[in-house]
């Protein structure tokens, strides 16, 4: 007791059926796969369907891995942007702290040294001025009989004291 298919069935089918191949039909007369099937790649595609087959489904199957691994490579690509963004930052940063740092204390150092330098000045010249004062010189050359002229002035102020 086979059961025979209902009407629908069989009506879906050839409805199905006719779908495919107009979608064929579409495929075989795109101007590119009609170029692919004139070209030596295509005719020789055409006479080995094994062949073209194994290439259809390489193709299919090595779409996963091949998409992962372009995810893969963008996102390495994006991390080593941001992470090289990152990177410069921080050397950036440490070494704009560096140079402050280092700015900040040569300046100390060079003030301490203008300092040392202003002071040593000004000894060096009280020395200087002292040791070779007009005074020392002329009571060092002359001897105890010589005397210097001196104003009058100079005496009454003294004897006033």
């Amino acid at each position: 007791m086979a059961k025979e298919e209902p009407p629908s069935i069989s009506k879906d089918l050839q409805e199905l059926q006719r779908k495919l191949s107009l979608l064929i039909d579409s495929v075989q007369n795109n101007s590119k796969v009609v170029a692919l099937m004139k070209s030596p790649v295509g005719q020789y595609l055409d006479k080995h369907p094994f062949l073209t087959l194994t290439l259809l489904v390489f193709v299919a199957v090595s779409a996963v891995p091949v998409g992962f691994f372009i995810l893969l490579v963008v996102l390495t690509s994006l991390a080593a942007f941001v992470g090289v963004i990152l990177l410069e930052g921080l050397v950036i940063s440490v070494g704009g702290l560096s140079l402050l740092c280092v700015l900040c204390g040569l300046g100390f150092v060079s003030l301490i040294i203008s300092g040392i330098i202003t002071v040593s000045y000004v000894v060096v010249s009280s020395l200087v001025n002292y040791w070779f004062s007009p005074r020392l010189l002329t009571q060092h050359n002359c001897s105890g009989d010589c005397q210097l002229p001196r104003r009058s002035a100079d005496l009454d102020g003294l004897h006033q004291e």
